[in-house]
């Protein structure tokens, strides 16, 4: 994903190796043989099938299904800096790039007569505007409908007796905001299970529909139609396919640091081993992390360990929908002056609009966004 595609029809040839354990003698020996002859050749999308089948083993963890969706985008904030998916939603299904946000929970998308919702996008995506109106399969959300109760959770829905349309209000951290109201659609998908790739798998969840955006969301430089919410309330995607039985409560996201981008996002878990786990703070409505230390160069930083600790009004959370990384200013400074330390005595430190920045020759400056943090007070 976010590599350079290959020519359609391209033939290319595929090395698949059997192993045979032999455990009669010590130490253990592996007989390799090939599955496919090194003269045989296989069509990319052969190839690519039998990759989607391997990692759906790779991935399953339980009897239900794994959901696939395929991730574009970059960390780089003066190239894209943020990751999307592509959704399928509505009957005929329609294209939908949404932002994969692990800080919201929430699924909308841009809908027909928004106020303020961009018509093209800087990312080189067509953007579209869901009409509920024009799918025969979708419904609208009354107050008095029992999905309506799940906004409810977190303070996300408001119902209008006027209109008796159950509606949500939202405002992220960046001074964005966006306001509509929920609707119920299919969700068109791909699963794998038991190893087996399904295709044209659908489910109806509940989402919204954008009448109304603004900051950040009206601009067209980085425009997407929507934001994909992976929270942990009951109203989140991943939430209401599990409870369908469609796939597990779990979700496993993998970004790729590189220029090229893109990643792997599934509805399941990763049973790969060798993998590293950090465990959550429990009852927290974000994912919460216990964060320890910061080391610079391998020198662990003096820093309070009480700026890390998880309360009301701080804490260190994951969100895929944060361009930057924010650290509380008794982090940031330490941090920032262990830097400046270590560099080179050529570099000359200066700051440019509140970041710093480091200008390493006359004509090449370091770009201020490569330490990619930022400061923030923590209100007491």
């Amino acid at each position: 994903m976010g590599a350079a595609p290959f020519p359609a029809g391209i033939l290319i040839a595929a090395v698949v190796f059997h192993a045979t354990v032999v455990l009669s003698s010590f130490p253990a020996t592996f007989h390799l043989e090939r599955g496919i002859t090194a003269n045989y050749k296989l069509k990319l999308s052969k190839l690519k099938e039998r990759d989607r089948v391997r990692h759906g083993r790779m991935l399953q963890s339980s009897g239900v299904g794994v959901v696939d969706f395929p991730v574009q985008g970059t960390f780089d904030p003066f190239l894209v800096g943020l990751y999307y998916t592509r959704l399928q939603l509505g009957t005929p299904p329609r294209d939908f790039y949404v932002q994969i946000d692990t800080g919201s929970d929430v699924l909308w998308v841009s809908c027909g007569s928004c106020n303020g919702c961009p018509v093209n996008s800087g990312l080189h995506i067509p953007l579209n505007f869901f009409d509920p109106g024009s799918s025969p399969t979708a419904s609208l959300i009354s107050c008095s409908d029992q999905r309506c109760s799940l906004g409810l959770q977190s303070s996300d829905s408001v119902c209008s007796a006027q209109n008796n349309l159950c509606g949500y209000n939202f405002q992220y951290g960046d001074g964005s905001g966006t306001s509509g109201y929920y609707v119920s659609d299919l969700l068109h998908f791909d699963t794998v299970l038991g190893g087996s790739v399904m295709n044209n798998s659908s489910a109806p969840i509940v989402f919204g529909c954008s009448a109304l955006q603004t900051g950040d969301l009206t601009k067209s430089d980085r425009a997407v139609d929507g934001i994909f919410g992976f929270g942990q309330q009951d109203m989140s995607v991943v939430s209401q396919l599990a409870s369908q039985g469609i796939s597990p409560r779990a979700f496993s996201h993998c970004l790729k640091g590189d220029d090229s981008g893109g990643g792997i996002l599934v509805l399941g878990e990763i049973v790969e081993p060798n993998i590293v786990y950090t465990p959550l703070v429990p009852s927290q409505p974000h994912y919460n992390l216990n964060m320890q230390s910061i080391s610079v160069n391998g020198q662990t930083l003096a820093i309070d360990p009480s700026v890390f600790g998880t309360s009301s009004s701080q804490g260190t959370i994951i969100d895929s929908g944060t361009t930057l990384a924010y650290l509380a200013e008794a982090a940031y400074d330490p941090f920032i002056s262990a830097i400046t330390s270590i560099v080179s005595p050529s570099v000359r430190p200066y700051l440019s609009k509140g970041n710093h920045c480091y200008l390493i020759s006359s004509r090449v400056v370091l770009r201020c966004g490569a330490l990619a943090f930022r400061k923030f007070r923590v209100k007491g």
